[in-house]
């Protein structure tokens, strides 16, 4: 199983840079496993394919403006990202990435904008950095205040203030992500309710996106990747929904490729999945036997990236790929702002 196995030719200017108009605006490609079937149409036509009784588990993770600007000491420009919240640290730590022109040793003070101080701790495995922030009254609501959305780099330009809403989806709660579930993007809060008009469950757990999402495969072997850790929580109301559907034949629909690897990191070998909170570490590829879901909603991924190959271990590898290249002949949207693909 090689890195090449999972690469494409993508022309740039189908890497979508601005999200559709409309949320439910973009295109929709379906994937029938069973029947080998592509049908491409609009994504309100997503409706079509659900049944009363299906249930659908969302991604409640809300992204933070997790990109921080400041200068060092001695005048020079600096950027921090927060990726990660040490929790065990009773002060407010974080495990984060750090650009300036020259390396940030540990003792470094720096001034962030809003009054935020940062202090390099010490270095943690490459590229992370741990950092302890000072600042009047609540961290996370001066964050707010003063953050950058941390777009995905493959967007070409700084975030508006148009992306504090269209990088959100309309049912993010729990703050802590760094990149958007993006499959959610797509949902209105008027397509939620006309499913729930016919009769679907709608269910939700968290994962907080981290940076893993965007790292490249640097193994020519992917079974040698190591994921990043991703904290998830499943709700005991979610666990029991997803373990009776299970038990009466229902179908499962993952809104996402992150609401996927939550569900499959919590399942047990019993097909089953568990309540509570957790790290998921979980690298899916092709070989790997899913256990809860049945259906996945997901946007289009990056050659030779981990959610590539995560949709070829769901749908086939030969398959997503040849779905892939009539996306490109048929000048689909790609990533995180691009069109949506529902796989059957």
């Amino acid at each position: 199983m090689q890195l090449n196995d999972f690469d494409f030719s993508l022309p740039e200017e189908l890497i979508a840079q601005q999200p559709a108009p409309e949320r439910e605006g973009s295109r929709l490609m379906c994937l029938e496993r069973s029947k080998q079937a592509v049908t491409v149409g609009n994504f309100t036509d997503i409706l079509d394919y659900f049944q009363s009784g299906d249930l659908l588990v969302v991604n409640d993770t809300r992204v933070i403006p997790a990109r921080l600007l400041g200068n060092k000491p001695s005048g020079g420009k600096i950027e921090i990202l927060l990726v990660r919240r040490i929790m065990t640290s009773s002060q407010e730590e974080w495990l984060c990435m750090t650009r300036s022109s020259k390396p940030l040793r540990p003792g470094t003070f720096i001034e962030l904008d809003g009054g935020i101080e940062a202090e390099i701790l010490q270095e943690e495995e490459p590229p992370y950095r741990r950092v302890r922030f000072h600042c009047q009254g609540d961290f996370l609501q001066q964050v707010e205040k003063v953050g950058h959305l941390p777009l995905p780099p493959y967007i070409k330009r700084p975030d508006s203030a148009a992306d504090r809403s269209r990088y959100q989806t309309v049912f993010a709660r729990e703050s802590g992500a760094v990149a958007a579930p993006t499959a959610g993007l797509h949902f209105t809060d008027g397509i939620l309710e006309q499913l729930r008009g016919k009769g679907v469950q709608i269910l939700s757990l968290t994962l907080h996106v981290g940076l893993g999402t965007f790292l490249p495969v640097r193994v020519e072997n992917i079974r040698e990747h190591r994921m990043h850790a991703e904290l998830y929580s499943i709700p005991q109301a979610t666990a029991d929904a997803v373990n009776t559907a299970k038990a009466e034949g229902r179908r499962v629909f993952a809104l996402g490729t992150t609401s996927c690897r939550a569900l499959e990191t919590a399942a047990t070998d019993g097909s089953r999945l568990q309540s509570g909170t957790g790290d998921s570490e979980i690298f899916i590829y092709p070989g790997y036997r899913f256990k809860l879901v049945d259906a996945l909603i997901t946007n289009f991924h990056l050659p030779k990236s981990t959610l590539l190959m995560l949709v070829s271990a769901f749908t086939g590898r030969e398959f997503i790929l040849s779905a892939y290249r009539r996306a490109v002949e048929e000048r689909f949207r790609f990533f995180s702002y691009g069109d949506c693909m529902l796989i059957l």
